[in-house]
């Protein structure tokens, strides 16, 4: 978020308000908020093409068993190559219903019972439970902030990779937004190898990047034996609802486990509308996912604005991927679980406490902006306006 920008004319619709209650909604139906700014999925219309793709499936009137084709594998070494310049096999992928069960069953099959897997905090909150509920232990290697920026404390990291079985690596970073460089994957990579660590890097915000920006894979970034890199269009393309991803490791021995395992987990399987969703957004809905971007990145800097002439007292991270935006909320003093609450109850508006990512993550919330402007400038007089009444309450008049 460093360069000036303005918005050109777009050719597809990010500025409609799409009414998503009443329809199954998790991020709108689970709770009676007004404005629910929190879980990552986008109040956008999906690309055009994937829209046609799945009507086109519907028309067909029987939804039975489905394979998972090799066109789908085809379209991920594709994007990946065409975008990233970071080369895949067929050989060397696994479809799953999702990275995060991904990451549960490789838990089960690569690791024991009782046995330390680290994670980088403020972290997805997921991660801690998805160690915990399979009974494994989180270690934490807290990111470093300073100067409203993070980094990474190698040197509490290499201490604390020599009693770990795995890491899981955030890349880019949810939800601080960052884009780990080559030299810190390279990093990360050479203290994993020396402690003969298994790597798993989550890598399913890797599109959304400021324009002009791109993420570094970690296996391109340094060539490591048990490296294991977990990917989906589901953020990017706003699909989630399709449950498909991939697990990509060209170690052959962990393959085979994986392989194993997902299918114990049955979680390999695909649904009737996954793989044509897929292949419409990597294969065809390009141009949609780099206007998506200018419009998230436009968002932020309205956010940005915002915060600097309205709300001062809350300082925007910079950040060059995602559409979740990390709050620094510290000059508040109050804690995120109260803060978010207040701004529930007094506003409607439901932004994610900074707790739930790690007790480091306390003093922030996170915002989801991948939303129509309106929707975007509406949550904005909320937190002012919640701001603003919660100080007045703090201060007894």
């Amino acid at each position: 978020m460093k360069r000036e920008f303005t918005m050109k004319n777009t050719k597809y619709d990010f500025e409609s308000v799409i009414e998503r209650k009443n329809t199954q909604c998790l991020k709108w139906d689970l709770f009676d908020d007004d404005l629910p700014m929190w879980v990552a999925d986008m109040d956008f219309k999906v690309a055009p093409a994937i829209s046609d793709a799945i009507s086109k499936r519907a028309n067909h009137p029987v939804f039975g068993y489905t394979i998972v084709p090799d066109e789908l594998f085809e379209s991920y070494i594709g994007w990946w190559d065409r975008r990233y310049n970071f080369k895949m096999s067929r050989d060397d992928m696994l479809y799953s219903i999702g990275v995060m069960p991904s990451i549960s069953s490789m838990i089960r099959c690569l690791t024991e019972v009782g046995d330390k897997i680290l994670i980088q905090s403020p972290v997805y909150h997921v991660f801690f439970h998805v160690i915990e509920d399979n009974n494994r232990q989180v270690v934490e290697n807290e990111l470093v902030y300073e100067n409203g920026q993070y980094s990474i404390d190698f040197g509490d990291l290499e201490d604390k990779l020599s009693d770990v079985k795995m890491m899981l690596l955030c890349n880019p970073h949810n939800p601080i937004g960052k884009i780990w460089s080559e030299d810190e994957l390279k990093r990360i990579g050479e203290l994993c190898d020396k402690y003969d660590v298994i790597l798993i890097s989550d890598e399913i915000h890797c599109d959304l990047t400021n324009p002009g920006v791109k993420y570094n894979p970690f296996e391109a970034s340094y060539d490591y034996k048990n490296a294991i890199t977990c990917l989906s269009p589901s953020k990017s393309f706003n699909i989630a609802g399709f449950k498909s991803s991939i697990v990509h490791t060209k170690n052959n021995d962990l393959h085979e486990k994986i392989h194993k395992q997902l299918h114990i987990d049955d979680s390999s399987s695909c649904n009737v509308f996954a793989a044509c969703a897929v292949m419409a957004a990597y294969n065809e809905s390009e141009e949609w996912l780099d206007e998506l971007r200018e419009v998230i990145f436009e968002n932020k800097q309205i956010v940005k604005k915002y915060l600097e002439e309205e709300l001062p007292i809350i300082k925007l991270v910079e950040c060059d991927a995602t559409y979740l935006l990390w709050l620094d909320c510290s000059k508040l003093n109050v804690s995120s679980k109260v803060l978010s609450g207040f701004l529930r109850t007094n506003q409607g508006l439901f932004l994610s406490a900074g707790v739930d990512f790690g007790k480091c993550g306390d003093r922030f919330l996170r915002m989801n902006i991948a939303c129509p402007q309106k929707l975007l400038k509406e949550g904005l007089g909320r937190l002012k306006a919640g701001i603003h009444a919660l100080t007045i309450i703090n201060q007894g008049l």
